[in-house]
């Protein structure tokens, strides 16, 4: 699966999976856009996200460690 910054739900599955013991809430954006970026399947440009997508992938992250 080829990851893009837009697949917002499908990087928070994924780090949910990946990063169990990871508080969401508590993470840096500089440390979650690394993660995103380390994430297997993750191809897209690292200049295209910013504060927005980061702050997208950070709640749906929270909702899914909620469920």
């Amino acid at each position: 699966m080829n990851l893009k910054w837009v697949d917002v739900l499908d990087i928070a599955i994924e780090l949910t999976e990946k990063y169990p013991e990871v508080d969401p809430l508590k993470i840096s954006f500089p440390d979650l856009y690394q993660k995103v970026m380390d994430l297997e399947g993750f191809d897209d440009d690292p200049d295209r996200c910013g504060e927005k997508i980061l702050e997208a992938i950070q709640m749906a992250w929270i909702e899914e460690q909620d469920e």
